[in-house]
């Protein structure tokens, strides 16, 4: 029985060091960003040497899946699903857009961090597509319903869309809601 008792704490001890781990590599990611963060940076705010984060996360890649996949989950995107069943379309383009700006205003910090890299690093691009790409082309579908599908139209619903479109808006003043109803506006001229 004492046996089982002690292989039931290591593994409790692993599993927390693991986390201990994954919240250091998303505190590093969201203040200095994937690229710009060490493996070491990792280990040493996590307090453990790199032999044991090695253990835990043979290379970056397993690292970037493990705290890609925990921030995602403590912070989802906004579910167009949802959005389907407000019949107007323009009305569900003003709240969908307004999630979603919400969305990007809770996680500025690490978006920026994460999007900025994301243009010279392979791996945070990687990461990116596959935490977030299928719920992006999810909301870009839902909020395109009733709307041309040329170029141009296409193009304008894209920028309403873009993360740095809504940081140049909030920037200017405009709280999600606000900055919604400007790209509804644009979107809705263009359709």
């Amino acid at each position: 029985m004492t046996r089982k008792y002690e292989l039931k704490r290591r593994a409790e001890r692993q599993q927390q060091t693991r986390l201990r781990i994954v919240d250091a590599a998303i505190t590093l990611h969201r203040t200095k960003g994937p690229s710009r963060t060490t493996l070491s940076d990792v280990a040493r705010l996590a307090g453990v040497q790199r032999h044991t984060l090695y253990r835990h996360f043979p290379d970056e890649k397993e690292l970037g899946l493990a705290c890609s996949g925990r921030y995602m989950e403590d912070h989802p995107p906004p579910d167009a699903k949802r959005w389907l069943s407000i019949a107007d379309t323009e009305k569900r383009r003003r709240v969908g857009l307004t999630e979603l700006y919400a969305w990007f205003q809770t996680n500025e910090e690490m978006l920026s961090a994460v999007l900025r890299d994301a243009e010279v690093n392979p791996i945070t691009a990687e990461m990116f597509q596959l935490r977030a790409g299928e719920a992006m082309a999810g909301i870009r579908e839902t909020l395109s319903v009733g709307l041309s599908r040329n170029k141009r139209t296409q193009a304008v619903v894209d920028l309403a869309l873009d993360f740095y479109t809504w940081r140049r808006l909030a920037r200017s003043g405009l709280s999600p809601m606000q900055a919604a109803d400007v790209m509804t506006t644009a979107v809705k001229k263009h359709r």
